[in-house]
């Protein structure tokens, strides 16, 4: 790894936009699913004032990446739904249900890249943490995205995540944290934050996951870590000779690479953490980027 001390500027610039891939495009390349209809405006998409997942944050998501082929990896995507659903008490997502909603949204549809977000809530509730009434409320939408840079830059975000928490390996949309950790990343200058937990390691980006590499070892941190298990994580594992244990700032920082993974940046390669600098992409990096590229373009849904 080449290190250097880089000053920040302070101004987010070009690597503050964000990498997720969203092209908020909006208008009728936006489709919405929402109680058995497609609307193509937002305005026409909506929920009670009484939604628990509104006045609570109790609910769950997902957001999956579409391509020529389709939408990718959609039954890993449910099952985890499924997963953060029962971590909340509410009631397991019908998967054929969403399934139709994919297709709904995505029919007729003139691009190729683009993202679906799935949102399940506990539905109407009380204005209190007390268990929501229901009938749930199943949200599916689809819009174009802009594929996301090869390259990025990363900041350690002030705050712990806890990995002992109840929402720890959730993904609910409770999701503020993670909204203030993003903000912050576009504040000095990065795509995204990534936070310590308790103990003091490394735990996650606000939606990644963080892999280090030493020659070529390649370490990710443990889920017993708190990090969300993320799709494209779980894949490499399974493709990748990856090893899941522990890492401290100061390991992390002797990295010869650093790259994160998420369902919309596939294998994207660090430049740049906090002051230090890589040569990215990396050997192995690029190696494992494009074995992931050639696993998911022979299985849509691994």
């Amino acid at each position: 790894m080449t290190a250097t001390t880089q000053n920040r500027t302070g101004s987010a610039g070009l690597e503050s936009a964000d990498t997720d891939g969203s092209a908020h495009s909006g208008g009728s390349r936006l489709r919405i699913w929402i109680d058995g209809r497609v609307v193509d405006t937002p305005d026409e998409a909506r929920v009670s004032a009484l939604d628990h997942g509104l006045v609570v944050g109790d609910g769950v998501f997902e957001a999956l990446k579409v391509t020529a082929a389709g939408p990718f990896a959609v039954q890993r995507h449910l099952d985890r739904m499924t997963r953060s659903a029962r971590a909340l008490g509410l009631p397991d997502p019908d998967h054929q249900t969403v399934r139709s909603a994919i297709e709904a949204v995505l029919a007729g549809r003139e691009w190729a890249e683009g993202k679906i977000r799935i949102t399940y809530t506990g539905g109407h509730g009380p204005l209190g943490s007390q268990a929501a009434y229901g009938p749930q409320t199943l949200i599916v939408a689809a819009e174009p995205r802009e594929v996301s840079p090869a390259i990025t830059t990363i900041a350690t975000a002030p705050w712990r995540r806890n990995e002992h928490g109840a929402l720890t390996g959730v993904k609910s949309t409770s999701y503020a944290e993670n909204v203030r950790g993003l903000a912050y990343a576009h504040h000095h200058g990065a795509s995204e934050a990534i936070f310590l937990n308790t103990a003091g390691n490394v735990c996650e980006g606000s939606g990644t996951n963080v892999f280090c590499v030493y020659g070529d070892r390649v370490v990710t941190p443990p889920l017993s870590a708190g990090p969300l298990a993320g799709i494209t994580r779980e894949l490499l594992l399974e493709w990748c000779a990856i090893e899941e244990a522990d890492l401290t700032p100061t390991e992390a920082a002797q990295a010869d690479e650093v790259f994160l993974t998420s369902s919309m940046r596939d294998v994207q390669a660090v430049r740049r953490w906090d002051e230090l600098e890589y040569g990215a992409p990396g050997r192995i990096t690029t190696q494992l980027a494009a074995e992931f590229a050639r696993h998911s373009s022979d299985l849509i849904d691994p």
